[in-house]
């Protein structure tokens, strides 16, 4: 039987995964690529990140195993992640981050 997922997460060191669909409040994600079990607490449009774990106030959003951005609030497992609670990368910071990482 193959399983329907709504979310995909795509590099195993990713804090936020990627709605496959519309997800309501409520629902609980079944995620391709991870057996991590959340609900979502927030209604996520198609396409938008949603947090898998806590993620701190200054902290790293994680998408492609890569720095994506800061957390500009704390962010809750099951919640939205989006422009009104993350920024973007100054240059400086991006390769610092990369260097910390070890990305290329």
């Amino acid at each position: 039987m193959n399983k329907k997922y709504n979310a995909l997460k795509l590099n195993q060191n990713d804090n936020v995964v990627v709605a496959l669909r519309g997800i309501k409040e409520g629902d609980w994600l079944s995620i391709q690529g991870d057996t991590d079990t959340v609900q979502v607490l927030q209604k996520i449009p198609y396409g938008h990140k949603i947090a898998v774990g806590f993620i701190p106030k200054g902290g790293k959003i994680i998408k492609y195993g890569d720095c994506m951005g800061i957390a500009t609030d704390d962010i809750q497992p099951g919640f939205h992640v989006h422009v009104f609670n993350v920024r973007g990368l100054k240059e400086e910071e991006r390769l610092s981050i990369h260097r910390e990482m070890q990305l290329p």
